[in-house]
């Protein structure tokens, strides 16, 4: 946040100079006049920023603990014009899409359900996402604000969740509206991880389907199980089992030979589900390939690591300088293992009573030791040296026939990493299929030109792998089955399922 002098007036009509006798304060940014903000119960919560699937559950999982809560809808390329037309220059992509999304749903709230400018910055309060390090990200509270000031909205209220800092609240008064107990998180990574798991099988099974469309409609009957179950204070394992018989309906033909594409990057780009990354991984899809997406467990799983890291840090200086035991530390120590324990116990349990057996949480140990020759571990902002570590992972165990790294242009975390540091990582391993891309909320076309060209030498080795094989004149029924999961050295499903049966 920006300091400065609170001298708004550098001098009165008669050259007054007296304010440079003033004391320096925190500039600030409030509105031009008092506003007499809702009362909790009255007030509406928004976000949205997760894939569509996981926006509706953490809709569902607040309302069930009485936070009236509204996902925004999916962000569209008018969402993009928006941020445009209210935001400063020179932002990234993600910060276009999100902060327009938010005005147009606002406008829409004015314009076209009759309620007032006030009445909205009254009753509304918008949950986003910060950040630090070396990315704009940190600045979006910033932007929000500017963009809905000059949008007519001035004196909204904003609240940011610092991913390095805990929870941060915009402005004292938001302080009185959530109470961010344990209870509130627990429910909220829940609902993330129940995202996760329903999102991975999705990607799975979309590929193959026999009926187009078939798993999308699955999982939408999912999304509702799970969604009145968090409302109704069910069972939530219950409700990932009957999710499965909703799945084991959907007609699958899984031998058909198709790559692998492993989807990674930047945190929005390579998770949101629209026009803010080109709708890339259904255009994959319809190319004839099977993704690979980053689940927000690895994300929630590196700023656990981030933070067991720092407290290593920590406690490595303060005992050259003390002997004494920081029972602070010992208590900081103790949460960041109950939240690692936490977080893979609860997706083993769910992700095992919807069948989802083969997706391995990710080792972060490993994945670092990976990544140490090649990327300064201690270097934080972005996914870190996650990106690094995943392309090597994928070759080593031959994962994916395809690994792309997308992010916004100009995004300095990832582009220093797979722009700078993945050339190296490909000129020690040149067997990896590695494409470095990047989006601007424009310019599509040359975008899909530059994946399909990738795709291609993708679907050659896929072919190739498959082909190889001694293909048996009959296929068992079971191969046709999602809860069939075998994982062996083959990249391809079609390869894999047949290699599991021939060796």
């Amino acid at each position: 946040m920006s300091i400065a002098c609170n001298t708004a007036k550098m001098t009165d009509k008669n050259g007054d100079l007296s304010f440079l006798n003033q004391a320096p304060s925190q500039w600030r940014d409030e509105p031009s006049k008092p506003i007499g903000y809702a009362p909790r119960e009255e007030t509406v919560f928004l976000s949205g920023g997760l894939t569509l699937l996981q926006d509706k559950l953490v809709e569902a999982a607040l309302n069930s603990m009485n936070i009236n809560f509204i996902a925004l809808p999916n962000p569209d390329f008018k969402s993009f014009q928006t941020g445009k037309a209210f935001g400063n220059r020179g932002q990234c992509n993600p910060t276009y899409f999100t902060v327009g999304n938010l005005v147009k749903y606002l406008q829409k709230l004015r314009d076209e359900q009759g309620m007032s400018s006030e009445e909205i910055v009254r009753k509304y309060v918008y949950i986003t996402a910060g950040g630090c390090g070396p990315c704009r990200f940190g600045m979006y509270i910033t932007e929000y604000k500017k963009a809905l000031r000059d949008a007519g909205f001035e004196g909204f209220r904003l609240t940011s969740f610092e991913h390095d800092k805990g929870i941060f609240q915009g402005e004292a008064i938001e302080n009185q509206l959530i109470d961010f107990n344990p209870k509130f998180f627990v429910t909220l990574v829940k609902s993330v991880i129940i995202g996760d798991i329903l999102n991975l099988l999705g990607y799975k099974m979309r590929p193959y389907e026999v009926e187009k469309g078939s798993t999308d409609s699955a999982l939408a009957e999912c999304k509702e199980i799970v969604s009145q179950a968090f409302l109704s204070h069910k069972s939530l394992l219950q409700a990932m089992w009957k999710c499965r018989t909703v799945l084991e309906k959907v007609k699958l033909d899984r031998i058909q030979v198709k790559p692998k594409v492993m989807v990674m990057g930047e945190f929005w780009a390579a998770m949101t589900e629209g026009d803010g990354n080109y709708n890339l991984h259904r255009f994959l899809e319809a190319e004839g390939a099977e993704c690979i997406p980053q689940p927000i467990l690895n994300r929630l799983l590196l700023s656990l690591w981030e933070a067991e890291q720092a407290l290593n840090q920590n406690e490595g200086l303060a005992a050259a300088h003390s002997k004494s035991i920081d029972f602070a530390n010992v208590k900081k120590r103790l949460l960041i293992r109950a939240g690692k324990a936490a977080v893979k116990t609860h997706f083993t349990l769910y992700a095992k009573a919807v069948g989802l057996h083969d997706y391995e949480i990710p080792n972060m140990e490993k994945l670092a030791e990976l990544a140490r020759g090649y990327y300064t571990l201690e270097c934080s902002g972005g996914e870190g040296h996650l990106e690094v570590a995943h392309l090597i992972e994928s070759v080593k165990h031959n994962l994916a026939h395809l690994v792309i790294s997308i992010k916004p242009f100009g995004c300095m975390p990832s582009s220093a990493v797979s722009d700078g540091i993945q050339s190296l990582v490909t000129s020690r391993y040149p067997q990896a299929n590695f494409l470095s891309i990047e989006t601007s909320g424009e310019g599509a076309a040359n975008f899909y030109s530059r994946v399909q060209m990738a795709l291609f030498k993708a679907k050659q080795s896929a072919k190739e792998e498959y082909e190889a094989l001694d293909i048996p004149e009959t296929i068992p029924e079971k191969l046709n089955h999602y809860l069939y999961q075998p994982k062996n050295e083959k990249a391809g499903t079609a390869a894999q399922l047949i290699y599991s049966i021939t060796v």
